[in-house]
């Protein structure tokens, strides 16, 4: 995974990454790890069972080696899903490395065992072999969540280093990557947020790496659940998992290079070809291409699959992005232009759950400090159908057609339990919460005045449970925030050489 697996060469210096999953028997989570995830955003958060791998690859003629060819890559691992940051800590280090040798590393490694721990919402500013890189992580707490925010200078005043701003995910070039495609954008936005599996095929691991990313951007803010991979090769250890034609293809989303899947994933529903992006010079008018028809990575760019959308396509976002392309506006006002879009139809689809989310949450006025701590409603799809009907996407969205059809499938998807999960979860911590504030709040002795025993000692052995829960996650919180306490086991990379 660490050297290109395709047939375009590749010369010079080539920057990827890719997703691997972590060996069950070693899996571990920091506090601070989990401290992080407490207060990011969701997409941002860490993925426990998954390493993050960034390489920087370099193949140079070199008459003096046998193959004639100088070929080395240097991969830095992080659990963290920080793209742009390590893309350009690698960025940095790699070049340093191929020109001083090992000596650059240990001067880096030196710098980054200076690094705090990660924390949401607060700017920092790393030092990196005489360069001061500045980040400031999205936190919940945040009040817009359309894209990462940039660090203030002003904060953080550096003198005596280059200042180099960086945004805390990757600001990928969503116009560049979907040009191929951007007829069916909202078609991929479907296939994206209801988790179904998709394959991207270019002829480099840097074009395949951003449109997996730009594909699992689609649905910010919510979180893809599934697995997905920015490079897959054949020697990933879930090759054999991922391209047997027993089972229908697993929720995920491959970027391949080698020739060899272009037959062995043909079956798979969705195929995304991408050709050289550096050729497009704007959208094309290419009709959706029957899937199964790719035998090759030389078959003409575009979407195969026979996918029906639920949704009607909405014709004025297309013709936004055209009138753009006619008064030559760059690409980074047309990826805003296609961000705000997907962002204003992922919001769309998701207030309405988040509203009938909301109703299943207990009145407060039915709390009561002498019985166990109310559990939400479970979630019935046939009423939250039932409640899109008067306050559905069509209060926010334009966009006609089958939004129950569509909710129905997402109901089926990861990235429905993913996302229901995380919110019955918060749901249930704030009921706790409030049930302790109306405990604190009751007259225990006006209640116990006429009860039996019997009800007054099963009242003082719920409240001793519950105080004994939170007495332990408080101090658990309190020892992860003590200066120093997790600064040994919380260094957000580390460096191997290939």
């Amino acid at each position: 995974m660490a050297f290109p697996d395709s047939n375009s060469g590749c010369m010079g210096n080539t920057q990827f990454y890719f997703r691997m999953r972590q060996c069950p028997s070693r899996k571990f989570t920091l506090p601070a790890h989990e401290e992080y995830n407490k207060s990011c955003l969701v997409p941002l958060q860490i993925d426990f069972c998954h390493f993050f791998g960034f390489v920087y690859f370099r193949q140079v003629k070199d008459k003096t080696i046998p193959r004639g060819y100088f070929q080395k890559s240097m991969v830095l691992l992080t659990k963290l899903p920080l793209i742009a940051l390590f893309s350009e800590v690698l960025g940095k280090i790699a070049p340093s490395f191929f020109a001083s040798g090992e000596p650059s590393i240990e001067s880096a490694c030196h710098d980054i065992d200076q690094w705090p721990s990660p924390v949401p919402g607060v700017p920092l500013s790393l030092p990196l072999m005489g360069n001061v890189l500045q980040i400031c992580i999205p936190s919940r707490l945040d009040k817009s969540t359309s894209s990462p925010e940039e660090p203030g200078e002003e904060k953080y005043p550096v003198t005596f280093f280059d200042k180099i701003n960086i945004p805390s995910t990757i600001e990928i070039d969503a116009f560049r990557c979907f040009l191929p495609v951007l007829s069916h954008i909202q078609l991929l936005w479907e296939l994206v947020i209801t988790a179904e599996p998709i394959i991207v095929m270019a002829g480099s691991p840097n074009i395949t790496c951003d449109m997996v990313q730009a594909l699992i951007c689609m649905i910010w803010p919510l979180r893809y659940c599934c697995d997905y991979r920015p490079f897959f090769t054949i020697h990933d250890s879930e090759f054999k998992e991922y391209t047997t034609k027993v089972q229908a293809p697993p929720p995920v989303i491959l970027g391949v290079t080698n020739p060899f899947f272009a037959k062995t994933l043909q079956h798979w529903p969705h195929i995304i070809r991408i050709g050289d992006l550096q050729n497009q010079s704007g959208p094309s008018k290419q009709k959706i291409k029957r899937g199964g028809n790719i035998k090759s990575l030389d078959s003409k760019p575009g979407l195969y699959t026979m996918y029906k959308p639920f949704l009607n396509k909405d014709k004025d976002i297309l013709k936004k992005i055209m009138k753009g392309v006619q008064v030559e506006k760059s690409n980074e006002s047309q990826s805003t232009i296609l961000r705000h879009y997907l962002l204003e139809l992922t919001q769309s689809f998701m207030i309405p759950l988040e509203r009938y989310m909301a109703s299943l949450m207990p009145l407060q006025k039915n709390i009561s400090p002498h019985k166990d701590t109310p559990i939400p409603s479970p979630f019935n799809p046939d009423d939250f159908l039932k409640s899109i009907e008067q306050s559905g996407p069509q209060l926010t969205s334009g966009i006609k057609g089958n939004w129950s059809g569509l909710y129905r499938r997402f109901f089926r998807s990861a990235n429905f339990a993913g996302w229901y999960d995380m919110r019955y979860k918060e749901v249930v911590r704030k009921l706790q919460g409030l049930h302790i504030q109306v405990i604190s709040e009751a007259n225990m002795m006006e209640w116990i005045r006429d009860k039996q025993e019997v009800e007054i000692v099963d009242l003082v052995l719920r409240l001793r449970k519950k105080l004994d829960c939170n007495d332990y996650k408080h101090s658990l919180s309190l020892l992860c925030s003590k200066p120093g306490t997790c600064s040994s086991t919380t260094r957000p990379c580390e460096f191997s050489i290939a």
